[in-house]
């Protein structure tokens, strides 16, 4: 029995990562939906003129360096945050070559930055695609001065304008912008404005997201979900239906929940996340999952340090255990269901047995009769996908029904 479960095991737990995630945690001011793991270091600072991040910028190049290189050379490296914009261009080129001497970069990686509004130059910029970035995604949020504000952004629209004029004239490879929907005193009008303007400015990828509240922000403290000024879920799943009538008719692809890209043009990176697949984690906060291992740092600077220093001296072994089977099953599902091409059913019964593959069918196909799921054959393989838009919509209804039937 526990030589089957281990024969089963063994290809879940044991693929080397290929991908990197760097967690940047500074930025000028924290945003009121934020609940990321952020330091906050006033307008004026930056990478060359800021001890914190001067500081920081070594330790992450020590957790690197100690971390155990499992054999593949890197396809693809996400700098996320916070802002890593923050960064002067010679400080993120030490921590892509100390990537490289650590596991290697492959020719072709796809190598993505998140950039703020206003907090980069034309020469900054320059810098950082020379380092080795070729995919920035910009966070603009909304285009109406008013939301910015009501969000805590630190940026206006005026910087959005030359934001985008300066990635226009570095030309990077690849570019995306984020929006949010669902925010206080947003209107249906605002959101058409802002997803219409999206397209004019034509980047390659677009993401949307639906405003969360999480109970330790801001918005935790000011607002209840669904009551003004928030908008009610009715016109949230309006704002959701609506942004993905203009972008599909744009040319966008749909190819996850809340992205779209221009064919060729998805997020290679994110990717890694929704199809379950081992990821290098590194900086405050950040997740790694490495040989069957899903670890989280801390989230606060010092502690963060401290743990680093453990780490290093550990020769860069984690202490937790494996993801349970059942657990890697739950993730795949939540995680591949957000995907337009959904989960390959074929490859679940492979990995997971029969039996599990069964009860997922007979899980979904209620779902099936109410138009928000649907089962694909392709080749030899049978795939379980979520409709779009209605499916996607009501993902978390879908997804709550599998949790329950599988635990």
């Amino acid at each position: 029995m526990l030589s089957d479960l281990l024969e089963v095991f063994a290809p879940l737990s044991l693929e080397s990562p290929s991908s990197a995630y760097v967690h940047i945690p500074f930025c000028r001011r924290r945003c009121f939906y934020c609940d990321f793991p952020v330091k906050v270091v006033g307008d004026r600072a930056r990478g060359d003129n800021s001890r914190s991040i001067c500081d920081y910028v070594q330790v992450i190049k020590q957790e690197i360096a100690a971390t155990p290189n499992t054999g593949k050379p890197l396809q693809t490296v996400f700098f996320g945050g916070g802002t890593p914009s923050l960064l002067s261009a010679n400080q993120l080129t030490q921590i892509i070559e100390s990537l490289d001497r650590q596991f290697g970069l492959a020719s072709t990686a796809e190598i993505s930055m998140e950039i703020d509004p206003g907090t980069f130059d034309l020469e900054q910029l320059q810098g950082y695609v020379k380092a080795g970035i070729n995919r920035v995604s910009m966070g603009i949020q909304a285009f109406t001065q008013e939301l910015l504000e009501v969000c805590g952004r630190s940026h206006s629209v005026d910087d959005i304008w030359k934001s985008v004029e300066i990635i226009g004239q570095v030309n990077v490879p690849s570019f995306s912008l984020d929006l949010i929907s669902g925010l206080p005193h947003q209107t249906l009008a605002q959101w058409q404005e802002s997803i219409a303007t999206a397209v004019k400015i034509a980047p390659n990828h677009i993401s949307i997201y639906d405003l969360t509240i999480e109970p330790v922000t801001a918005f935790g403290k000011y607002y209840k979900p669904g009551v003004a000024p928030l908008p009610t879920d009715e016109l949230t799943a309006q704002m959701y239906r609506q942004g993905q009538e203009i972008l599909t008719a744009a040319g966008y692809e749909h190819y996850e929940i809340s992205n779209y890209a221009r064919q060729g043009y998805q997020c290679r990176h994110n990717r890694v996340y929704w199809e379950n697949s081992p990821y290098y984690g590194f900086g405050m906060g950040a997740t790694s999952y490495v040989l069957g291992q899903r670890y989280t740092r801390p989230r606060k600077t010092n502690e963060y340090y401290n743990w680093v220093g453990e780490y290093v001296i550990a020769g860069g072994v984690l202490d937790c255990p494996p993801t349970p089977l059942d657990e890697r099953l739950l993730e795949t599902l939540m995680l591949g269901l957000r995907l337009r091409e959904g989960v390959n059913l074929s490859s679940l019964s492979q990995l997971f047995g029969a039996a599990k593959r069964d009860k997922i069918e007979q899980c979904l196909q209620p779902y099936q009769q109410q138009g928000w799921v649907e089962f694909v054959k392709e080749e030899s393989s049978k795939y379980a996908r979520l409709t779009d838009p209605e499916g996607f919509l009501f993902s978390n209804v879908v997804l709550a029904a599998l949790f329950e039937r599988l635990t």
